[in-house]
């Protein structure tokens, strides 16, 4: 594939699930804000509406105002535009898989950002897993998803080019 068409991809994916996290919060200000907790499945899936002001599971939301803004929101903003120039300029060499990888978690971090610049560090969170599972997340959101399928998605790229590696020893020749 032309490393413009996986450049396009990538731009056009990015845009995407940023554009799907947007519209997820918008419903889940809309429809659950000031709501009772709303459960699906046994509690398998629970939509309640949180503002959050730190990251991951409020890490960081004590922080000064000035401080978060430059470690919550500028830092990761810096990061992530590296992150996307090194993908389009290595998108020749990349799989789509892992281009898509990165698009995925660049749409994750800019979407939380997005939403710590324009609504004054409050990122909206508002999806619970759990129910029976031994295991209960905190509350999350679509940007966290994509996070997390970007990350998972680059670390099996990663290992399934390691293992074709490892099975075909010519390709270091």
């Amino acid at each position: 594939m032309k490393p413009s068409v996986k450049i396009l991809i990538f731009c056009l994916t990015t845009f995407l699930f940023i554009g799907c996290d947007r519209v997820t919060k918008d419903l889940a200000k809309e429809h659950l804000q000031n709501k009772p907790m709303v459960s699906y499945l046994n509690n398998t899936l629970q939509l309640v509406y949180v503002e959050n002001t730190g990251a991951a599971m409020s890490l960081g939301d004590a922080l000064p105002q000035k401080t978060s803004f430059w470690l919550l929101s500028v830092l990761p903003l810096i990061f992530l535009l590296g992150l996307s120039v090194y993908t389009i300029r290595q998108a020749r060499e990349m799989s789509l898989g892992k281009i898509i990888s990165f698009a995925l978690l660049i749409a994750g971090g800019l979407g939380n950002i997005i939403d710590r610049v324009a609504f004054d560090r409050h990122v909206t969170d508002f999806m619970i897993l759990g129910g029976s599972w031994k295991i209960h997340t905190g509350v999350f959101n679509f940007a966290d998803v994509c996070v997390s399928a970007g990350a998972i998605g680059l670390i099996l790229f990663y290992r399934d080019k390691k293992m074709k590696t490892e099975s075909n020893p010519q390709n270091f020749q």
